[in-house]
């Protein structure tokens, strides 16, 4: 007589074995595409060209160039503020990258995992 709910232990070890094995090849595919993603750089700029930033993929800063027209003595604020303008679009475009990277891993699924 066969019993009626509950697992029968059948298939589903075989049903485990591979959403671990998924989980650990999107795990390895994520830690490459993290790799990938720290080598690159972002570059954004302000002001028409007067401010330019680059951060790398680890969205650190790397670098920040003015144009001469862009350093005014009397204006330290509008600088600060094409520097922010620069720094935070870099940023952006940085950000949006790895999404992008990280939906083709997860086939857009992103904190819906299915375990």
């Amino acid at each position: 007589m066969a019993k009626r709910g509950g697992f029968s232990g059948m298939g589903m070890p075989g049903n485990m074995n591979n959403l671990m094995k998924q989980a650990q090849r999107m795990q390895r595919q994520m830690e490459e595409q993290q790799k990938a993603m720290e080598e690159k750089t972002f570059s954004a700029s302000a002001g028409g060209g007067a401010v330019e930033v680059t951060v790398s993929g680890k969205r650190e800063l790397t670098s920040v160039k003015l144009a001469e027209e862009a350093v005014d003595p009397e204006d330290v604020e509008m600088l600060q503020d094409l520097i922010l303008a620069a720094a935070n679009e870099a940023l952006r475009k940085a950000e949006e990258e790895n999404q992008k990277m990280m939906a083709g891993i997860t086939g857009g699924m992103g904190g819906n995992l299915p375990f």
